[in-house]
């Protein structure tokens, strides 16, 4: 196993992370010895990092079963405040409490906002108080290190990141998405300032390794889809910790192979070449050509239009389902001011500065008609009515 360190805490975490959403599963919950057995097999194999959430099922009851003292001593714990159901300064203590109880332990190493969308919700949580109570709560030693998730557009990413002096980020990241959400731009600024960055969905969800392309896996002739994805990641010095869903002893074993190698430097020019043909194959079977560049920002309506487009064409990717929950995460559907593609006014401006010469306008009404159901309108509205009241102290 390879170890970053992270220069804020001075720890040295495992390049690998055990990220605890897709446990072996038993009935509606999750399979205890299953699990035991994968996550000492995890740290056995130099995983020391774990992260989990207040809302990924019985996981922190799980792990809490899981680390004794002696095992919760070797390991860093990273779990997150559901900001989204905070209502009222209060709620901070009465969850973080429960998720003490939970994961039977007196302190967290890692504790995020769990799914920042934008700047909306962010400012949400500073009126509430978050920054003073987390603040409190390191001072206590109940927290060692405090940051945020992002799951939103690249500038609410860089808005939040220069808001406060974070810890550390975690952010969606791979070699699909290098331009989508905080990507690389996102991560060299945050790198730029010091702060360790966590990487979730390096796979995807696993469509990097099962769905892609025929001519992107012919690409792959020295190693298996996930170890280009996963080398990729662990080529770039700003990168610190891959998390992995993992939820087989086979998966845990490729992972923590293709780990021993995880140091910049690890991916041959060849191999750069190949990663690049797959994205390219992966890209042609999207429906528009956006590239993501951002000439065409910014939109005098407030539509995030790289994002719009990446989104729509995740329906022919991922499919439809999965393409319109990444929507609504991405679009600020959580915040007062939505990024929709419906909001365009076909102006035409962003259209005359593309230089894929994307009929933009056209197309964001096809993105309208496909990822803006009734139901998610009738979504929005409930969550800024919610987000509109006064937080209550």
């Amino acid at each position: 196993m390879q170890y970053r360190k992270d220069n804020r805490t001075d720890n040295n975490l495992s390049a690998l992370g055990f990220g605890c959403m897709r446990f072996p599963k038993s009935g509606t919950g999750f399979d205890l010895e299953k699990t035991r057995a994968l996550v000492l097999d995890a740290i056995e194999g130099g995983v020391n990092y774990f992260d989990t959430a207040y809302i990924y099922g019985n996981s922190e009851e799980t792990l809490g079963k899981i680390f004794s003292p002696d095992i919760r001593e070797k390991i860093f714990l990273a779990t997150k405040m559901p900001q989204y159901i905070v209502k009222k300064t209060e709620d901070y203590d009465k969850i973080f409490t429960k998720q003490l109880s939970r994961l039977q332990t007196d302190y967290i190493d890692y504790y995020l906002m769990h799914m920042l969308t934008g700047v909306d919700s962010w400012e949400f949580q500073k009126e509430l108080g978050c920054i003073e109570w987390a603040e409190q709560k390191k001072r206590e030693g109940k927290i060692r290190a405090f940051g945020f998730s992002y799951h939103g557009g690249r500038d609410g990413f860089k808005a939040i990141l220069d808001g406060y002096n974070w810890d550390f980020v975690q952010i969606q990241y791979n070699y699909i998405d290098e331009h989508n959400q905080a990507g690389r731009e996102g991560l060299e600024a945050a790198a730029a300032k010091n702060i360790p960055v966590i990487i979730m969905e390096p796979l995807r969800g696993g469509k990097l390794v099962t769905n892609l392309p025929k001519e992107a896996e012919a690409a792959f002739t020295d190693g298996t889809p996930q170890s280009y994805a996963l080398r990729w990641l662990w080529n770039q010095p700003q990168v610190t910790v891959v998390l992995s869903g993992m939820s087989t002893p086979e998966q845990l074993s490729e992972n923590l192979q293709i780990a021993d190698g995880a140091n910049v430097g690890c991916l041959t020019e060849t191999e750069s070449a190949a990663i690049e043909t797959a994205k390219q194959a992966f890209l042609l079977s999207i429906k528009i050509p956006c590239t993501a560049c951002g000439y065409c920002m910014p939109c005098p309506f407030g539509v995030d239009i790289p994002t719009a487009f990446s989104m729509y064409n995740m329906i022919f990717t991922l499919g439809k389902k999965e393409a319109v929950m990444r929507y609504m995460q991405n679009m600020n559907s959580f915040g007062m001011e939505t990024h929709f593609a419906s909001r365009c006014k076909k102006c035409g401006k962003c259209a005359a500065h593309c230089p894929q010469s994307i009929q933009i306008p056209a197309e964001l009404v096809s993105v309208s008609k496909s990822l803006e159901p009734l139901w998610l309108k009738a979504a929005v509205k409930f969550y800024q009515t919610f987000f509109s009241r006064k937080p209550k102290f």
